[in-house]
């Protein structure tokens, strides 16, 4: 049953493989052949730990993003991290398809996780990333927990004013066009598939590992429905409603960060990779 908190490259790794000490970049490729890129930073605290967690960015943000490098800061004090750019922000190349393809590019992630030794692999998203989290979770499986914040649960939510400014942007030529030159953001002109991809709601109920659901009463794109949405449809979740949050990474702190990355470290499955 979910419990509820309400406090503030496809390569197998060997055997004997250890996960490499030293922090790199390494250019990755989706399985539609998007090249995208990715980071690996080893946990700081020199222990020897099994787990690595891909991080995946919210709309518009990068792992150039001052937010996500002081995440993926407090994170890897404790368990090494990937952070990934899904396709159209930061160093990745493609158009963002706003968390239909970019499972694609998580799965590319979680693969160079294993290729790096790590036995348990899990995966944290924040807002559209975390939307790609659960969707990959379920999709793609291979992973050993999902931890999403600022879930969107629903496609198409226009019940706040910043996701009717921000679809306005995403819906035009003009807007895409804003958001490649303030926020070097490439939106894909050419919509989904029909019907819809399923949404997060619906993936979380295809899970198979635990997943933890973080969410703010202030959020300002997604209202809390969302995240009881998500929480209610997964066979086994945790929720945190947090008060005098906002919205993903920008109101992400050190506690908070390290509070889900013990949550993953405690939770997490070790699985067998999922072979194509």
């Amino acid at each position: 049953m979910p419990d509820l908190d309400m406090s503030g490259a496809d390569t197998e790794p060997r055997p004997d493989a250890s996960p490499k000490r030293s922090g790199h970049s390494r250019r990755l490729q989706a399985a539609d052949g998007t090249l995208l890129h990715a980071r690996y930073f080893p946990r700081r605290d020199g222990g020897s730990g099994d787990l690595a967690v891909v991080v995946a960015h919210g709309f518009t943000q990068s792992s150039r993003s001052p937010q996500m490098k002081r995440i993926c800061g407090w994170l890897s004090e404790h368990t090494s991290v990937v952070l990934l750019d899904l396709r159209g922000h930061g160093r990745s190349h493609g158009h963002s398809t706003l968390g239909w393809r970019e499972v694609l590019d998580m799965d590319a992630a979680v693969s160079w996780a294993r290729a790096l030794g790590y036995r348990r692999v899990a995966t944290l998203g924040f807002s559209l990333g975390s939307a790609v989290a659960v969707r990959h979770g379920a999709l793609h499986r291979g992973v050993g927990a999902v931890a999403a914040v600022s879930v969107p649960g629903e496609w198409h939510y226009r019940g706040t004013a910043a996701m009717r400014t921000l679809l306005k942007l995403i819906l035009t030529k003009p807007g895409r066009m804003l958001l490649r030159l303030l926020r070097r953001t490439r939106v894909s002109p050419s919509g989904w598939s029909t019907p819809d991809p399923i949404d997060a709601r619906a993936a979380a109920a295809e899970l198979d590992v635990p997943l933890l659901v973080v969410h703010g009463d202030k959020d300002d794109y997604f209202p809390v429905h969302h995240a009881w949405q998500v929480h209610a449809a997964a066979p086994e979740a945790t929720l945190w409603l947090e008060r005098g949050f906002g919205h993903a990474e920008a109101g992400a702190t050190e506690g908070l960060v390290t509070r889900i990355g013990a949550w993953l470290d405690e939770h997490t499955l070790a699985v067998e990779p999922v072979r194509a």
